[in-house]
């Protein structure tokens, strides 16, 4: 299986690819219609700005292909603000819409911790998960993020918790989103990319 990386304009793409590369994972670059709609399957990356993420995808005509992909069942892996622009909105750009596969808003963590939120953080399994098969429980991760999405969501199957607990993975069929850096996250992390390189097993 090819990986392809939805280049936006910005990202940490080279340090995806790395993880990837160790893994033994081919990986290809994409940033036009016709490689997203062809692709095997496709990773999100996202570091920055809500507004940037989605207006670079709209700049270069991704939004469409994107959609049409996770509709026919494309396996899909979001990274940190690639696990947001899945939603309707972000507090941190409200007028600017996300990609709305899932309902509902990102927030702003709470004022009263430290922001960003950037480090390692433990993230606790609410139940089964694919993308942290072989992954134990309260296993740490890295995070680097100031909004995030409601920990209460049905979509989410881990949460983590800074000031108040927030999703850090979130599923829905052939659609993988993690809140956390994989590629930043040591062995924990190569084990999420592993699992989602063997989906759907």
């Amino acid at each position: 299986m090819i990986v392809t990386l939805v280049d936006y304009g910005a990202g940490n793409l080279a340090s995806v690819e790395r993880a990837l590369e160790r893994l033994g994972a081919a990986t290809r670059r994409s940033e036009s219609p016709d490689s997203i709609e062809r692709a095997e399957a496709l990773l999100l990356p996202g570091v920055g700005h809500f507004a940037a993420l989605i207006r670079g995808l709209d700049v270069r005509g991704l939004r469409e292909p994107l959609r049409a992909a996770i509709r026919r069942g494309v396996p899909f892996l979001g990274i940190c603000l690639g696990l947001q622009a899945l939603y309707e909105s972000s507090e941190e750009a409200p007028d600017v819409p996300g990609l709305n596969i899932f309902d509902g808003s990102v927030q702003g963590l709470p004022a009263d911790v430290k922001l960003p939120h950037m480090g390692w953080n433990r993230v606790r399994q609410l139940r089964e998960s694919s993308a942290l098969r072989g992954v134990p429980d309260g296993a740490y991760f890295y995070f680097a993020h100031s909004y995030a999405a409601d920990g209460a969501d049905s979509r989410v199957v881990a949460t983590s918790c800074y000031g108040v607990p927030f999703a850090a993975v979130v599923e829905r069929e052939n659609v993988w989103a993690v809140q956390f850096h994989p590629e930043k996250s040591a062995a924990n992390g190569a084990a999420v990319l592993q699992n989602f390189l063997r989906f759907p097993q």
